[in-house]
This record gives C-alpha cells, structure tokens and sequence, in this order.
C-alpha cells in the first residue's frame, strides 16, 4: 500500500505524527488537530511553497508514525515531550532555537507556573522546566485550561490583597490562608503530570482518592475529585487550533459557499447571549462574526433565545448565507426552518450536537433540505460535500460555542466590575 493511501486511512481524531526516512531516523514531529488531513496536507501540491525549510524533507519521508491522543491540549504536550527526547533535524531548522518557549515551576514557598522563551530561563529560580513548545500563544491557551482544573497563585506578590483571579477562582488564595501548603503543592504535582504527559496516570489516581474521601464521608472533596476527573476528560481546548491546519471543502467549484453557525451561551438564563460566526472558502471569516445580548427571553429556554437571535439576524440585511448550522437538536432545527419558511428564505438549516459517546457529532437535517438537495445535481454535490466533512462542521460548531461563551464572560466580568 503507497504512503498516500496509509494516511488515507488514518484518524480524525487529534495526535502527534513523525515522519520518518528509510532509515527509521525521525526527520520531524508535528501535532494536529485532524491527523489525516494534517498529515496529507503536506503531499498536495504546492503545499509548502511558504516553508522552504520544511519542503526539502518531503522527498525523504519513507513512514510517517502516529499518536491518537484524546485532545489537542494532549497533543500539544506530547509533541514537546518527542521533539526534546529525539529533537528531529527539521524541527530544530523550522524555528530558531532561542524563540523556543518553556514552562517553569519557579522554586518557592507556593509555586508559580510561568512560561519564558530561552533566552530568559535563568531569570526566576526554577524547580522545574518543562517544554520546548513552539508557540507562546498555544502555551498561555494551554495554562489557561489547566488552570481552571487546578488553580495556582501566579502573582510575583506574596498576597491575595486585591487579586482578581483569587476572587473568580482561578487561585486557590495560598496567601490568604484558603488553602494548606500540603494541598497546594499537589496541585502543582497534579500539573506536572500533565505537563509530562501523564494524564491517564492522574485520572486513575483521582478517581482512587475520590473513592476513599467517599468512604470516609468527605463528600466535598470526593465531589472536587469527581468534577476534576470530569475536566481532564473532557477539555475543550478550541482555542488550541491553530491557523496552518485550514480546512478546505472537497470540491474546489463550490469552495465560495457561506456557512452561517449559532449558539447560545447563558447560566441559568443570566446573562444571555448569541453567537454567529462564518465561514467562507472553508475558512472563518471573523469581520462578518456578529453578538447578540438576548433581549425578550427570560429564565432557561435556549431554542427561544436561539429564536430571537434569528429573527433579530435576518431583520438585517447582511449577506444571506447558503446553510445555516446551529448548535442544538431537533427543537432548535424545527424552530430554525420554520421562521425561515415564514420569512420565505429558501436557507437550510442543520443542528448540530454531541452524540452519546460525545466522539461523534448527530447532524439533524430538516426535511426541507432533504426536499433541497433533491432539486439538482449540483445542489446536491454542494451540500452532501459540506455534510460529509465531519471536521469542518465540528470546526463551525466550536467556533460558534467560543465565540458565544467569551461574550457571555466579559457580560459576567462587566457586571462584576460595575458592583
């Protein structure tokens, strides 16, 4: 079987790859978010017109090896991990060593967790360090999420006097004498497996202490333990994609199509707010994202606050798009179709959710597109190449859910503020 047709074959799912010559010596390690498409991606043609320093490592790639892992976070960590145990000759010519960044566990009473490029290690006395990582956007997403799983002091003062993070939870307040030194420091060792790649490691021993604290009638921290076990086995590390994976609709002639994608992000019906994000050519066009504060609907109703941001979209007279992808299930998909009836706008709609396993995604389509695509078939080519790209739909619907929930924060935040 050609290489070509083994990466054909390979999973969606996130990962690290190696390319490897007819030796078995690594030439180079990269990440990605889809490993089949990331790693075809560097056989199309033209495909690296960009990085003549990663274009002379094509013609020596013999095998390419791979490394599913269950988030991106994860494949960010495991990629550091390999590139520093076999540091792959076009890694080290892909980016100048000294822009290399680091995470370092700084040696003091409480630790911090900070992140410094080469060039500044040696700067803050350092317990640990940990990395390289070649982006320090990726590394402050990352701590971003490993933070809210276990929080830490990341203040140089040694106080908690008018700390936002201490106030909103972000730190446990070591300072403020809200936690022991003791549990402290096992949130940083927590941290440290993360960091070293060991996080099926930590959810066994998690979900070891959350079975005695349960034993010993500590229900509080059995129930910290559980939610944690929770967090690291569903990250949602969105904002850990990067811009060289793009994603492209199969057919070329079709590649101009508009999609529209929705979602609402509320708690407990408070500070409710819309999202609309699009993507053209495959790609998210950000100066056409719009926000919407939902105005007439109170309490828990997410289809009519989804009802609301609709009406309120198409009042305007912005670029009609060609499908619309809303997160949700039927009740939003008949809700959707129906106000586009009434506003005879010829648009399908499709709801898009989590399945069961929360590994798949359910794409529920109304029977108008069914009717839709049955009209011809370049209509059908159209869509059924946009249906069946399960990347790109997953990659809308995220979008949408992040863009809806850092607008439904800064409300939070603002309103916070203004107390």
């Amino acid at each position: 079987m050609s290489l070509k047709s083994k990466i054909s074959k390979f999973s969606r799912s996130p990962g690290v790859y190696e390319f490897l010559d007819k030796q078995g010596k690594i030439l180079y390690i990269g990440k990605a978010t889809s490993l089949r498409d990331r790693v075809g991606s560097y056989f199309l043609k033209n495909a690296h017109l960009d990085r003549p320093n990663i274009s002379p490592m094509i013609g020596q790639i013999a095998k390419v090896k791979i490394h599913e892992t269950d988030s991106v976070l994860e494949a960010l960590i495991l990629e550091s991990n390999l590139i520093k145990k076999h540091q792959p000759k076009y890694n080290a010519m892909a980016k100048d060593d000294k822009s290399f960044g680091y995470f370092v566990i700084t040696k003091e009473e409480f630790p911090r967790i900070v992140i410094l490029w080469k060039t500044e290690l040696g700067k803050v006395p350092a317990k640990k360090i940990y990395g390289p990582y070649l982006s320090k956007h990726q590394m402050n997403v990352a701590l971003k999420i490993i933070r809210k799983i276990f929080p830490f002091h990341s203040n140089k003062q040694p106080t908690e006097k008018g700390c936002l993070d201490f106030q909103i939870g972000r730190c446990p307040g070591p300072h403020a004498g809200a936690i022991s030194r003791a549990d402290y420091l096992k949130n940083i060792r927590n941290i440290e497996l993360i960091l070293k790649g060991e996080k099926k490691r930590l959810v066994s021993t998690l979900k070891k202490e959350m079975k005695e604290y349960a034993k010993k009638d500590e229900f509080e921290k059995a129930a910290e333990a559980r939610n944690r076990v929770f967090a690291l086995e569903h990250i949602r590390d969105v904002a850990l994609i990067t811009s060289d994976e793009s994603f492209h609709l199969p057919d070329s002639k079709f590649q101009k199509m508009r999609i529209e994608g929705y979602d609402i992000s509320n708690i407990g019906g408070d500070y409710a707010v819309g999202s609309m994000v699009v993507f053209e050519d495959g790609k998210a066009d950000k100066n056409e994202y719009r926000k919407f504060k939902i105005k007439t609907v109170k309490g828990i109703d997410d289809v009519g606050m989804m009802r609301e941001v609709l009406c309120r979209r198409f009042k305007n007279s912005w670029p009609k798009p060609n499908l619309i992808l809303l997160d949700g299930g039927k009740g939003h998909l008949n809700m959707a179709q129906g106000i586009l009836n009434g506003m005879k706008l010829e648009i399908p709609a499709v709801a898009v959710a989590k399945g069961p396993t929360r590994k798949k995604l359910d794409i529920f389509q109304s029977k108008f597109l069914l009717t839709y695509l049955g009209r011809n078939e370049e209509i059908r080519k159209r869509y059924n190449a946009v249906l069946s790209d399960d990347r790109l739909i997953e990659r809308i619907r995220n979008e949408a859910h992040r863009f809806a929930i850092s607008y439904h924060k800064k409300l939070r935040k603002d309103n916070w503020k203004s107390k």
